[in-house]
């Protein structure tokens, strides 16, 4: 009886097989691609892997980015990593393959530090298995798209070079959220930055303008101004700019920057409005946010 056809598979769909030597960083680099908009598949048996292409395929685009971590725990490893992606090559599909690798006595000390065994370690000692594994992986390591020797690098120096090889520029970039708020409502919990607003004069004070909010340009001319206004989100605007690139040299691309007065209505939604914008120049992907405004 003739073998039905292999189905094939969206072009548009994108898969990367992380593997590589056990303490070399491979659960860092499958939480990079996480954050960047990968669906993350971990510890996923190779022989599986055709199945999750297919069950991709049937998203109708919603899952077009799929990485997946393998490693050794499976005894037929090698044989099983070959056939598998065999199959998806009769399916069209040509996966890249990360392979991460260390030093023998750099993967020594991380092991040591975690206190865990070495999963090929059996009976033997830790460099026993560490020299198991460097062997069962030769050939992979071989035909690695791309070999990452992580000996002397540091968590987010990983994720930078992972971020590098597979982000495109909008996963690389900061994405803000700006929120105005009234500190009588109480801090925002999720915010990263806090701009205290409440040192500016307060146009709750002039009678015409009590009734409007931040947003009407009568509100917004008055907050700018007064003396010292100017001056505190200039410096505040320069302050962004450090944390932006502090925030991807690190690895994070999500941050919420909270602006508060006291009732979140005048002050702090001309000055997040303002910020807003200035980050915008910057580069920066914004979204604002006045999440006390119309609450009094």
């Amino acid at each position: 009886m003739k073998k039905p056809a292999a189905s094939p598979v969206p072009a548009a769909l994108d898969l990367v097989v992380i593997t590589g030597m056990s303490g070399a960083g491979r659960s860092t680099a499958a939480k990079c691609l996480e954050d960047l908009g990968w669906f993350v598949v971990d510890n996923l048996p190779p022989s599986l892997l055709a199945t999750m292409v297919d069950l991709a395929s049937r998203s109708q685009g919603s899952v077009d980015k799929i990485a997946v971590v393998v490693d050794v725990r499976s005894r037929g490893f090698t044989s099983d990593v070959q056939a598998a992606l065999g199959e998806l090559d009769q399916k069209g599909l040509r996966p890249r393959v990360v392979f991460l690798e260390a030093a023998e006595d750099v993967l020594v000390r991380r092991f040591e530090s975690v206190r865990r065994p070495h999963p090929m370690q059996d009976d033997g000692t830790l460099t026993d298995g560490i020299t198991r594994e460097r062997e069962l992986l030769r050939d992979l390591r071989g035909e690695a798209d791309l070999v990452v020797d992580t000996t002397v690098l540091n968590v987010h120096e990983l994720r930078a070079k992972i971020a590098a090889a597979f982000a495109d520029a909008a996963a690389t970039a900061l994405h803000a959220t700006v929120m105005s708020f009234g500190y009588k409502y109480g801090l925002p919990v999720d915010a990263d930055v806090v701009v205290d607003c409440r040192l500016l004069p307060n146009p709750h004070w002039v009678p015409e303008l009590r009734p409007q909010n931040g947003l009407d340009p009568a509100v917004r001319d008055y907050v700018f101004a007064q003396d010292g206004t100017a001056e505190f989100v200039d410096a505040y605007a320069g302050l962004m700019r450090q944390y932006q690139q502090g925030y991807l040299r690190e690895g994070k691309h999500f941050a919420t920057v909270a602006v508060g007065c006291t009732g979140g209505k005048h002050r702090s939604v001309a000055v997040a409005e303002e910020l807003a914008s200035r980050m915008r120049a910057e580069g920066v992907d914004v979204r604002v946010v006045h999440r006390d405004l119309g609450r009094e």
